[in-house]
């Protein structure tokens, strides 16, 4: 690994320098040196003080360039001042990573802001920090302390991420109560070089780490922490608090960190897209780390409540139902078998009241009823002590239900000591107990949504017609003549016109500058008509009095142009213009539009820019009300088909649109279809500033838009996830005239890249995985198919059969490890098209992309008997590294 890239030195330092190292009680100069050498990290510790000569009994150097050896870590702690000429002692002396606990940077406003740029530039490519402003590190597993924390954290397989050194503090008090143990304790900062991202790449590979929790005030690199948050939630539960859930709380952490918080709803809708679970507090942080430890994730909401009492079983069903879960619908065969061994006066029903005078076997009996009834995905038993109760011999007898396969069981041991030896007998089985059902009911439905989440991360999307394109070229022109006419809006007309590029039906529409106009208009569409305001400057066309409905004939419509013109004028006078077009161009004339009688729904999806996440998308229940009613859900582009379906779910008109009280459903499939199209539109054109199509009227016999607003920004945004690598799709013939399309895979390729391995030789395949992998496992086909494009690439060579199927016959792909940049290749083509020169160029097309996204090597392991690709590798200027093992060579290519 790359010695500036590699965080290891941070976590298994053979040597640490303290800079700022004192004797001096109480100061964080002794605390460093005391947890240092307390803790028997298993090295060397190297005071630096130039007015002392030892601390702590140990020899103290004047200066880091004074110390027999470069430490591998530094922990400075000397005024913010002071610490830029310390970062470049650091550089010279060759110190490979610094802690900087000092405070008094961004977190102070501009001053401060430009001391960090000091020490970033300093360092860049030289020195890794973590901090400034921040309270250290804790390694139990390596007996490090190299925090001014005031004690060391018990071992554990929780690596904890914090912005705030106050939390870290509470949470190890709050950790050494509960028993809970850390694998790392990381302070951050205010992530000055490294950041959550850096992190949890490092720790996603830990085998020590079994969960990754963060307390977050900023994101820091939002596409950044995406990608990597993804990549880990694969193979680790990523849990995370974020403050600044309201304006003020945000406002707070923006001054407390210096960093922008960004909108919550917007990052409520990133963290779910990256398959990360969050939560309100901290104790649910770790409550949520140790369930998922032991229990598994619940296929669905349906939670059983057994109890032996009817008002816990009520609140806990008001807490379920108030926050949107669902009670389990028992079987009718469930419920004859409870009836069967309860007695006759129990509930008959969800939730399951075995009643107070309940021994131990009548609870055992109805929880193993609940786990063989498959409507019931979670179990939930509430115990409140009553005279004949015994909390501990019933914990003991339920034991045995904490691993049921598909549904995760809680409990709420409701008291204090008669209960307490019973939920410790819970807890060394796996089942969380809560003190309340409503805490328990929370956790329950935190599980729901990190199986949500997660299952994003999994679920393959059907496919959008291959045959359909965008007509770029078209929409990148209106665009350009809008700004060179200087607005910024765009008209109705031509936002419809944009919108129609991208195949998303609006309603006809034509522009009319005088009344004889729109009468011309009007009758060559036929009667009923609309006429709206045709505007340069005025953005809501029903405020200012725009739009008049149902015109039945000529005259109507000239009345209602000179009402609109009028009406036009008079909101000019109330609300000034400040655009360059003038108050000229707040009335052009009317658009006309047939009026329609289509039934339906009115929803709006629209897009506006988060100042931190960039393009988001909006869906929801729509019309003039839209503000009014709030049903909506956010996302972020680009959407696929499955993604486009969770973000409709999300909203309360989702019910509606599937059909209700007789009425037929309107097609999901081609909503859906027009949610991904409307996410490319954003892909492609990042100076889109806001975007609305409101309302869009959905009915059974499709989706029209019928009005829509577009306005550009001043420079283009960044998408905060990478968007699907258009750019690398290119046609290609080979020798044998064969037509192929070169491009990046999808998620949607999942089936293609199955037949495609079917299709492959025995020898193909151990050329390619060192071993006969007969078939492709869903993890792995997941592994193949579903990339995060900032760190991974495949390319693969379609052509379409005879039948006009498309079908894969060739693929390379790498990895690249985000800290180093270096990358892992791999290439396999369908035995039939070897020798065509097609693994040469999707090599050399994979190289060419390579070197594009900044990857600084190539690198795979061939078989030694593997020729072919050997010399392959020789032409393409790879070189022969080292040896993998006495079968296998690795070549590199330095880009």
């Amino acid at each position: 690994m790359d010695r500036y890239d590699s965080l290891e030195a941070f976590f298994r330092p053979r040597s640490v320098a303290v800079v700022g190292a004192s004797a001096t009680p109480g100061s964080v100069g002794s605390i460093l040196m005391h947890n240092l050498l307390q803790t028997q990290f298993g090295g060397v510790v190297y005071p630096v003080n130039p007015k002392r000569k030892a601390v702590h009994g140990v020899l103290c150097y004047p200066s880091l360039m004074d110390t027999p050896e470069a430490a591998q870590l530094a922990v400075i702690a000397t005024p913010a001042a002071t610490v830029p000429a310390m970062i470049e002692q650091c550089v010279e002396r060759g110190v490979r990573s610094a802690i900087v606990i000092s405070a008094g940077f961004s977190e102070l406003g501009a001053e401060g802001r430009a001391l960090e740029k000091r020490i970033h530039d300093i360092a860049l490519g030289k020195l890794r920090i973590i901090g400034p402003n921040c309270l250290g590190i804790i390694h139990p597993p390596g007996g490090l302390n190299a925090s001014f924390a005031s004690a060391m954290a018990k071992p554990g397989r929780i690596a904890l991420l914090s912005q705030s050194g106050a939390i870290c503090t509470s949470i190890l008090d709050w950790a050494r109560e509960r028993n809970v143990g850390f694998s790392t304790f990381v302070s951050v900062g205010t992530m000055l070089d490294v950041d959550f991202a850096d992190l949890i790449d490092y720790f996603s590979d830990d085998p020590e780490t079994r969960s990754i929790v963060l307390y977050m005030e900023s994101v820091g690199d939002v596409r950044k922490f995406i990608s990597a948050a993804r990549a880990a939630a694969r193979s680790k539960h990523v849990i995370l608090v974020k403050a600044g859930r309201h304006e003020a709380g945000a406002k707070a952490a923006a001054s407390h960190t210096g960093a922008l918080a960004g909108s919550d709803a917007v990052f409520d809708a990133a963290v779910r897209r990256a398959g990360v679970l969050r939560v309100t507090t901290i104790p649910d942080l770790f409550n949520m780390a140790e369930i998922l430890a032991h229990q598994p994730s619940p296929r669905g909401p349906g939670l059983a409540i057994v109890t032996n009492a009817g008002g816990p079983g009520v609140m806990a069903t008001d807490a379920l139902m108030l926050a949107g879960g669902q009670l389990a619908v028992l079987r009718p065969e469930s419920i004859a078998a409870l009836s069967a061994v309860l007695p006759a006066y129990w509930s008959h029903g969800n939730p399951i009241d075995v009643l107070g005078d309940a021994p131990p076997e009548r609870y055992e009996r109805a929880l193993e009823i609940c786990a063989q009834d498959p409507n019931v995905q979670g179990i939930l038993i509430l115990l409140a002590p009553q005279a004949v109760t015994e909390p501990t011999e019933t914990a003991r007898r339920l034991a045995r239900f904490a691993r049921v396969e598909g549904k995760p069981v809680l409990a709420s041991w409701m008291g204090g000591a008669d209960v307490r030896a019973g939920r410790t007998v819970l807890g060394e089985a796996g089942i969380a107990s809560f003190d309340s059902p409503e805490a328990a009911v929370k956790a329950f439905l935190n599980l729901v949504q990190y199986r949500r989440s997660q299952e994003l991360l999994y679920e393959m999307p059907a496919a959008l017609p291959e045959d359909w394109q965008p007509d770029q070229q078209r929409a990148r022109t209106l665009l350009d003549e809008v700004r060179k006419s200087g607005r910024t809006l765009l008209t109705e007309y031509e936002a419809k016109e944009l919108l129609g590029c991208y195949g998303i039906p609006t309603v006809p529409t034509v522009n009319a500058r005088s009344a004889d106009e729109a009468v011309i208009e009007a009758n060559r569409l036929g009667y009923p008509v609309v006429l709206k305001l045709w505007s340069e400057t005025i953005t809501h066309k029903t405020d200012a009095g725009g739009v008049v409905l149902n015109l039945a004939d000529d005259a109507g419509v000239r009345t209602a142009f000179a009402q609109i013109q009028a009406n036009a004028g008079r909101y000019v006078e109330t609300h000034p213009v400040a655009h360059a077009a003038g108050p000229a161009g707040a009335f052009l004339g009317v658009t006309v539009q047939p009026m329609i009688r289509m039934k339906g729904y009115e929803l709006i999806i629209g897009s506006s820019v988060d100042a931190q996440f960039g393009p988001t998308i909006l869906f929801g229940a729509g019309g003039i009300l839209v503000e009014v009613f709030q049903d909506r859900a956010l996302g972020l582009p680009p959407l696929n088909r499955t993604l486009a379906r969770r973000l409709i779910e999300r909203t309360q008109i989702a019910r509606a649109l599937q059909g209700i009280r007789g009425q037929r459903p309107v097609p999901l499939d081609q909503l859906e279809t027009l949610l991904v199209r409307f996410s490319y539109l954003l892909c492609d054109f990042l100076d889109i500033r806001e975007i609305d199509i409101n309302p869009l009227l959905a009915s059974p016999e499709g989706l029209l838009g019928l009005d829509a607003r577009v306005v550009l920004g001043a420079a283009p945004t960044k998408l905060a996830i990478e968007p699907y690598p258009n750019q690398h799709t290119a046609s290609w013939r080979l020798p044998n005239g064969t037509d192929i399309v070169m491009r990046a895979i999808r998620p949607e390729d999942e089936p293609l890249i199955e037949d495609h391995h079917q299709a492959l030789s025995e020898q193909s395949i151990r050329m390619r995985f060192f071993s006969m992998v007969k078939a492709l496992s869903r993890d792995r086909l997941i592994r193949l198919c579903h990339l995060d494009y900032a760190r991974e690439m495949a390319l693969v060579a379609v052509r379409k059969t005879a039948e006009g199927k498309p079908e894969i016959i060739g693929v390379s792909r790498y990895y690249m490890n985000p800290q180093t940049r270096a990358a892992e290749f791999a290439v396999i083509v369908r035995d039939a098209y070897q020798g065509e020169g097609l693994g040469q160029h999707l090599m050399e097309c994979l190289i060419t992309v390579a070197r594009e996204r900044g990857v600084r090597q190539l690198n795979g392991a061939v078989l030694r008997e593997n020729g072919r690709m050997l010399a392959l590798a020789k032409d393409l200027g790879f070189r022969e590294g080292t040896a993998v093992d006495r079968d296998a060579v690795k070549v590199v290519l330095d880009l």
